[in-house]
């Protein structure tokens, strides 16, 4: 079999099992693990996979720029945005990221509601600069463009000021076992500070982002307190993350 056969069978394996381990593969293929492991290399300096320790996993569907992000999936963003309303009382101290799905949040966020909203993204303090009921208080630092955020040093300091009652956290990747991971080193030093900060992390995430990993760790999937996705919480693919005590909406 050709490297190019090789390849696509184990891109075929792994969009249909969401994983693909060498010693599976190996007797798939009919070649050795140190060739498999040499082909999922190869496929992850393409930017096709995710490699990991004894196998692979996909990355994230979908564009990583703002800009591209905006419109992409933008139905399903919705669905989430109203399901994570409901999580919103008056009084309370909230941490945006700056996720589309959290952005989504902040133009639906009722008129008469009181809150104090934490963020690093420039769209969404320009959202809530016309409500009148709530306190937007902004980190500084260096803007990174492709997300219009703020990172750095200054920026994970001001965090650290904050115990938040609920952070809105738009998930890249999360992965049962590999935990929160994301494209941007420093973007995802931010979302950490943001967890670390917050009682109650409330991860927003498509479908289709569960199961998948990037580069960068954030943190554990089970220091996540809720998942809100575009589908219905009782579908079988949620049991596993019911079972490490995460709510999923």
């Amino acid at each position: 079999m050709l490297k190019e056969e090789r390849f696509q069978v184990i891109l075929n394996q792994l969009g249909q099992d969401q994983k693909v381990l060498l010693s599976g593969l190996s007797d798939i293929l009919k070649v050795s693990e140190d060739t498999v492991r040499r082909d999922i290399k190869e496929l992850a300096d393409q930017g096709l996979l995710k490699s990991v320790r004894g196998g692979a996993v996909p990355h994230a569907p979908g564009p990583h720029n703002f800009k591209d992000r905006v419109e992409y999936g933008n139905d399903q963003k919705k669905v989430i945005a109203n399901k994570a309303l409901r999580f919103l009382k008056d009084g309370q101290v909230v941490i945006f990221d700056g996720g589309t799905s959290a952005m989504l949040i902040a133009q639906a966020l009722p008129k008469d509601i009181r809150l104090t909203v934490v963020t690093n993204s420039f769209p969404i303090a320009s959202i809530l600069e016309e409500h009148d009921k709530v306190e937007v208080l902004f980190a500084g630092g260096r803007l990174l463009k492709s997300s219009f955020v703020t990172i750095g040093h200054e920026t994970i300091q001001y965090f650290k000021k904050f115990r938040a009652d609920i952070c809105f956290f738009g998930i890249c990747s999360i992965h049962s076992e590999l935990g929160v991971t994301g494209p941007d080193y420093e973007e995802s030093e931010v979302k950490r500070a943001m967890v670390e900060s917050s009682r109650e992390v409330i991860a927003l995430s498509t479908i289709e982002k569960l199961g998948t990993a990037e580069a960068y760790y954030i943190c554990p999937t089970n220091q996540l307190t809720t998942i809100v996705t575009d589908q219905p919480d009782d579908m079988s693919d949620f049991n596993i993350y019911k079972e490490m005590g995460i709510r999923m909406v």
